[in-house]
């Protein structure tokens, strides 16, 4: 089994967002999805046995991020964005499309600060909520499948 770590929206709770790459060692592979760009900068020197993908949010101002990233992990394949392009305030359905047409079986957002994991056709939908907010995820890849943890710094 590989423990993926997702985080977003950490908007300067730098303190935080070290606290939780701190508590899940297990955990290889992060993905930030936006608004802390410069946050993770700060820190991920502190962890060099993780593997970090970040795009870039709205509030990510004069980043050179890209907005949207695809990486194939033990053979899934895992979309993610910030959100914010795709309307995600508005609903999910640009973003399962957006997934969808880059053949994932995980579309990863942020934006809205409230965590959400759904199941749509086949495709698992997931945000990590704001770690500004002490919300993060996981996502556990196994051979049989992938099992999402919504989790809490509290």
């Amino acid at each position: 089994m590989k423990r993926i770590l997702v985080v977003s929206d950490s908007h300067g709770a730098v303190d935080k967002l070290d606290l939780i790459l701190t508590s899940q060692p297990q955990a290889r592979i992060v993905f930030h999805l936006g608004d802390g760009a410069r946050d993770l900068e700060l820190i991920k020197h502190k962890y060099p046995n993780k593997y970090f993908h970040q795009v870039a949010g709205n509030c990510d101002f004069y980043s050179h991020l890209p907005e949207e990233i695809v990486d194939e992990i033990e053979g899934k394949r895992f979309f993610a964005c910030h959100g914010h392009t795709l309307r995600v305030k508005y609903g999910r359905s640009a973003l399962a499309e957006a997934a969808r047409s880059e053949k994932a079986s995980v579309a990863l957002y942020g934006h809205t600060h409230i965590q959400d994991t759904t199941y749509d056709n086949g495709l698992l939908i997931f945000n990590p909520g704001s770690v500004r907010e002490g919300k993060f995820g996981a996502i556990d890849v196994a051979e049989n499948g992938i099992l999402p943890v919504l989790l809490n710094l509290d």
